[in-house]
């Protein structure tokens, strides 16, 4: 688990989530990516590569900082609404106000605290705004809300100063003013919860994060982090700013670069000299940026090509952007303008608020190297500064490495462009040199690969027979998941594609014992009186529950061990024998291969003429079902607090995470429940019954075809639906169960009204309306004041899990993420159980 920088600072998710909560790339993104690469318009060339990073660590100070959704300013916009907020100049305290873009003369309400802050951002409908000793800051939820104010939540209160907080679709981000770190709250699907190093230029997207290091390269995080940092791979930048799916920013010789989404041309920008754009803004489909020199804004992107300028000859301080709208600063009066992206009517609007900022108070003049903004003392009431934005020309910090002189600004003569072709010359054919090193080092890797999935396959398959032909990846299973036959996409011994397991009775067995993946020291062969005899012949009184395929006993070996035996049906109730031998080969085949803590140990099997027994290791606490939903009144101390609650989910998942992401090929459970999760006599946590299960398909995106199998209740709806399998079904199932820990309510149970009713249709509605404490399970009581923190982390981890198609789903990497986070919380905590009351819709 990664460690927490300060162990004030916290994860945090947003109350905002709108009622179908979505964080996943739009199914056309996926289809048709079109990440670019970083378009420039720029003068020729200069090499330079020696002074690049003291030069880096100049233009942070004199470039016009960059401004939209993700980014920290003194204006932000929450996206998708028409809401705009601005932190107050010349009062004390310097708060916020804010005002309707969309509606004519809207008159402007305040949000609270009446505090003063220094910088806001905004995110998906919702805002951020930090505090002006970067000690606390707050989140407003702008979705629906028509009223003069925003519902108000304190994520972070802690003795470690931020600065440069960054909202974007999902998470909210920020560093430490001593710039040690870079910290992340609600860090869902694929964000550390911190990263260690000094950043800059912070600026979040849709599920992404990127900042500027200590030596101009650009550092990206999250699901789509690639897309974006590929894109700035070979350029060392100054400023960067996130839209919702591009980036664009200043590199150290002053030229506008994009990077990333291009479908409307957003990441195409105009024709310009080095130093000619200033501040920046990005929405979702289009850029703008400021001339330094007249101050004016151009725009481009929405898809109808070229360049724009919808407010004339207007001059604005900096601008910002979120979805189609832009608002910017007038340097003439500090009037808030906002426009659309219509260019034959943009639309301006000016908006009732007061007058602004025209940038970030500090209290250390020493930072601004360009002298002071005018009046920023008074602008700031007193208690800080504003730093003067500099020109376009660059002053070389001293010392320097040597480098050649800089290139006058005029016109190069007929010698300057001879030594600047011979350098592009000498550029192309080393250019050429890496790029064929790098095909041939990716054809390499691809072949190593692949030869040594195989050997990682041949390792621990069950036994495989060729079969004909091959066709798509599919398995075919009977109602219960135990058909006679099941195709498989995996390799076999001989390398060939195999899609039917033979189930072969006892002949499997010995086969497997002389391959690597032997029983010969894990999985003991015993005889049925054996077994008999350490049940006292299956008594009831030794019955402890049933599994997917029989009845599980209690049982004591000669040796003293004490051990769960599952025994197959007999009689007339009993299962074809077709369908009981399918279960027992599936459960064997994949138990005897997979070794993990929180995964339930295979100690032997037992197979004599129609009999199919099982021998687990002994779960002395019975099943995490039993804690939840206790019968005859008992009741679970243990499990009766938080902590304990979240450890068991995160030990389950990691059991999920190891079945889906470390066998090879993945390991589909498809009966994630409750009563599956059993728990150890230390109170560990592993999942168990693996009769149903089937191997995933080897390549991401891929689906099996598999009539539904599972229990109601806690099946995926695409599954139970389409019949379509892929391992975000076991992620549906446990989101069921984080529920089922969260609300103390069965999969499936009786509403006061007698009508039956799912937890996620119970919780689901209440979590997304930041109203989590409603639906926690009374019998442990209020969280405290870091495990309040640690339920809502669960919490919206389980919205996402439980979310209809499969593909919006969080991955298990990213949910055992999420986990590992929320019991560090609850861990922080000083007791599991606090009567500090939480409110969950509001906190300051």
């Amino acid at each position: 688990m990664a460690a927490v920088a300060d162990p004030t600072v916290r994860r945090f998710i947003r109350s905002s989530l709108r009622a179908s909560p979505r964080l996943a790339i739009d199914a056309g993104e996926r289809k048709n990516p079109r990440p670019v690469a970083p378009s420039r318009r720029r003068r020729p060339m200069r090499l330079r590569l020696a002074a690049a990073v003291a030069v880096t660590a100049t233009l942070a100070v004199l470039l016009a900082p960059a401004r939209a959704t993700g980014s920290a300013s003194t204006i932000a916009i929450a996206h998708g609404t028409d809401i705009v907020c601005g932190i107050l100049a010349r009062t004390s305290p310097r708060s916020v106000q804010c005002a309707r873009a969309g509606v004519a003369d809207a008159q402007p309400f305040p949000l609270l605290p009446n505090i003063s802050f220094s910088s806001i951002s905004g995110g998906r409908s919702s805002l951020c705004g930090l505090s002006a000793d970067g000690t606390a800051f707050f989140c407003w939820n702008a979705a629906n809300s028509s009223s003069g104010t925003l519902p108000r939540k304190r994520v972070y209160n802690g003795p470690v100063a931020l600065e440069e907080l960054a909202v974007g679709e999902a998470q909210i981000a920020a560093v430490d003013r001593n710039r040690t770190f870079v910290q992340w709250w609600r860090q869902y699907r694929g964000f550390p919860p911190n990263v260690s190093g000094s950043y800059s230029s912070v600026t979040s997207g849709r599920d992404f994060t990127c900042a500027v290091n200590a030596s101009g390269s650009v550092n990206c995080w999250g699901p789509r982090n690639r897309t974006i940092q590929d894109a700035f791979a070979s350029t060392k930048m100054s400023t960067i700013v996130a839209g919702d799916s591009h980036v664009c920013g200043i590199d150290v010789d002053g030229s506008l670069i994009c990077g990333g989404n291009n479908d409307t041309g957003q990441a195409t920008p105009p024709l310009g000299s080095s130093f000619e754009f200033g501040s920046l803004a990005l929405g979702s489909n289009h850029t703008c940026a400021i001339r330094r020199a007249n101050g004016t804004v151009v725009c481009w992107g929405g898809g109808t090509g070229g360049e724009y300028t919808p407010t004339n000859s207007t001059p604005f301080e900096f601008i910002v952007a979120a979805g189609n709208l832009t608002c910017g600063l007038t340097t003439a009066n500090f009037n808030v303008l906002c426009w659309g992206t219509n260019r034959k009517d943009p639309a301006v609007t000016k908006l009732q608020l007061p007058t602004l900022l025209p940038g970030v108070c500090t209290s250390s003049q020493s930072s601004c190297g360009c002298g002071l903004f005018a009046d920023s003392e008074n602008l700031c009431s007193g208690s800080g500064v504003i730093c003067e934005r500099c020109g376009g020309e660059v002053v070389q910090p001293s010392p320097r490495l040597p480098s050649p002189s800089p290139a006058p600004s005029t016109p190069p003569s007929a010698t300057s462009s001879t030594k600047t072709s011979k350098r592009w010359l000498a550029f192309a054919i080393i250019g050429s040199v890496g790029t064929f090193s790098g095909v041939c080092s990716i054809v390499y890797c691809v072949w190593i690969g692949v030869c040594k999935r195989k050997k990682v396959h041949n390792s621990v398959q069950p036994t495989i027979t060729a079969a004909g032909n091959g066709g798509s990846h599919a398995a075919h299973s009977s109602a219960t998941g135990a058909g006679s036959i099941v195709p498989s996409p995996f390799t076999s011994p001989s390398g060939s594609r195999s899609r039917i397991f033979r189930r072969q009775g006892s002949r499997v067995m010995r086969r497997q014992r002389s391959g690597p993946s032997s029983f010969k020291d894990r999985a003991e062969e015993f005889s049925l009186s054996e077994l008999a005899a350490a049940t006292k012949n299956f008594s009831l009184e030794t019955k402890i529950g049933a599994g997917s395929f029989g009845t599980v006993y209690k049982g004591k070996l000669p040796d003293g061990r004490e051990v769960a035996i599952k025994r197959s049906e007999t009689g007339p109730r009993a299962k074809k024998f077709q369908e009981k031998e399918s279960a027992f080969q599936s459960e064997l085949a994949f138990l005897s291969r997979l070794h993990h803590k929180h995964l339930v140990g295979l100690v032997g099997y037992c197979e004599e003429k129609e009999e199919r027994l099982l021998v687990y290791d002994y779960m002395k606490n019975g099943a995490l079902y039993d804690h939840l939903h206790p019968k005859n009144g008992e009741e679970s101390s243990v499990l009766n607090s938080w902590k304990m609650r979240v450890k068991v989910l995160l030990d389950a998942a990691r059991g999920i995470e190891y079945l889906h992401n470390y066998a090879v090929p993945p390991i589909i459970h498809r009966d994630i429940k409750s009563s599956n999760i059993l728990l150890d006599g230390n109170w560990v946590a592993r999942v168990s019954d693996f009769g149903l299960s089937l191997m995933g398909p080897e390549s991401e995106g891929e689906h099996l075809s598999a009539r539904a199998a599972g229990t109601i209740g806690y099946m995926d709806p695409e599954y139970y639906g389409m019949h379509h399998l892929t391992v975000k079904s076991d992620v549906y199932g446990l989101g069921v169960v984080m529920l089922e820990a969260l609300t103390g309510k069965n999969a499936i149970f009786k509403d006061d009204d007698g009508n039956p009713t799912s937890v996620v249709d119970y919780a689901v509605p209440c979590i997304v309306a930041g109203e989590v404490g409603k639906v926690l399970d009374a019998r442990v009581g209020q969280p405290g004041l870091h495990e309040a923190e640690a339920v809502e982390l669960v919490a919206y981890t389980a919205v996402h899990c439980v979310n209809l198609e499969g593909k919006d789903r969080p991955s298990m990497i990213d949910i055992v993420a999420n986990l590992e986070s929320a019991l560090a919380l609850c861990e922080e905590s000083h007791g599991s159980i606090s009567s500090a009351s939480i409110s969950f819709a509001s906190a300051d």
